[in-house]
């Protein structure tokens, strides 16, 4: 028996339209996550991906298509319905998105307090549990302000997997970090999947992060407000021929190669 899409993957999105008002963001937005997955947003700055995000984790209504979550269509089940689908999220901000009035500690407990009936002793310990798996038990009692950026986007990753989450959504995870700390980012990601089976969708233009760790993608373009590619960032480096696609995947060559340039012509 042939297993349907919604068996095999975690997430199937049909023909999204996204818009602010009048304005189009994307259109024709269609693709599946596997489970257990790390799945690729990437394209351009402006195109749509952090918008894409949003209309995934429930911030904006798409004005056509479906978002499927199992056998749930997310924007087309009540209120109720979708907000207990999205206790099943984990996401990552940008910017880490802590509580600068909290410690570390308060930042990862909130959504315990929040979502379950845990006496404290037991939030404390699955708050240890937590900022051990992202390695940050020292920082228990440090407020964000303190802690350097790739130790806040840490913070903001054991605050998501704070309620153990189906499925993680992060925006720009290495967004801002050093190559070192974007590195162990990138590592501790591969290590929620292959460790925990984590479902992974994560937005991202940083090529070094998304050749080491997505296993599938799609490419948002900006100018024609569509995806116009679909596979592995590799598959997208070595043979898509889309200008915007191939501009995009070998752009650090090409800045490279400009700069050799401009060095060996400097002085004449």
């Amino acid at each position: 028996m042939t297993a349907t899409p919604q068996q095999t993957s975690k997430l199937v999105v049909s023909d999204l339209t996204l818009a602010y008002g009048p304005k189009v963001i994307q259109r024709n937005v269609s693709f599946e996550v596997a489970r257990g997955s790390i799945f690729a947003v990437m394209g351009g700055s402006g195109c749509g991906k952090s918008t894409l995000l949003k209309s995934l984790i429930g911030l904006l209504r798409p004005i056509k298509g479906a978002v499927q979550f199992g056998d749930d269509d997310y924007w087309n089940v009540t209120a109720d319905r979708r907000a207990e689908i999205g206790r099943g999220f984990g996401v990552l901000f940008q910017s880490g998105g802590l509580w600068s009035s909290l410690s570390v500690a308060d930042n990862v407990a909130l959504p315990l307090r929040m979502f379950t009936n845990l006496g404290e002793d037991s939030i404390n310990m699955l708050v240890r549990l937590k900022l051990a798996l992202v390695g940050l038990g020292p920082a228990a009692d440090v407020m964000p302000a303190d802690l350097s950026g790739g130790m806040r986007k840490r913070a903001g990753l054991a605050r998501a997997l704070a309620l153990d989450p189906d499925i993680l959504f992060f925006d720009e995870p290495s967004g801002g970090l050093d190559p070192i700390s974007s590195k162990r980012l990138d590592d501790l990601i591969l290590d929620l999947r292959d460790g925990l089976g984590a479902t992974i969708i994560l937005v991202s233009h940083e090529l070094p992060s998304l050749l080491s760790i997505a296993d599938s993608g799609i490419f948002l373009d900006a100018e024609t407000c569509q995806p116009v590619a679909h596979g592995s960032p590799r598959e997208l480096l070595d043979g898509c021929d889309h200008p915007t696609v191939r501009a995009f995947m070998n752009r650090e060559q090409m800045t490279t190669m400009e700069n050799t340039k401009g060095f060996e012509n400097g002085g004449k």
